[in-house]
């Protein structure tokens, strides 16, 4: 089986604000995770990226809020973009005033 991407997405929610998702399914697992899919899924907010989920050769799934890194339990693609709009929801909730 080849590399075969499955998203590829910018989903625009502001003016200022948007979300692009990238989801592979591979042949094998990237180092350090055990599952066959390498994805991309960030939050962006006035040019800052404020939000990520990734994983990356070597570290496994994890995600960014902000500076702080977090180990991520990656079990589905479905959970996996579930749980992204729901930290963009809580971001989007805790900073509204920002």
């Amino acid at each position: 089986m080849k590399a075969m991407q499955l998203v590829s997405t910018r989903i625009p929610y502001t003016a200022s604000s948007f979300a692009e998702l990238v989801l592979w399914r591979l042949p094998r697992p990237v180092g350090g995770s055990s599952h066959d899919f390498k994805y991309r899924l960030a939050y962006v907010v006035r040019g800052e990226c404020v939000l990520r989920y990734d994983n990356e050769a070597g570290k496994g799934d994890h995600r960014h809020l902000g500076r702080i890194e977090s180990p991520y339990a990656f079990t589905t693609p479905e959970k996996l973009i579930a749980d992204f709009q729901r930290d963009i929801q809580r971001w989007n909730d805790e900073n509204r005033d920002a």
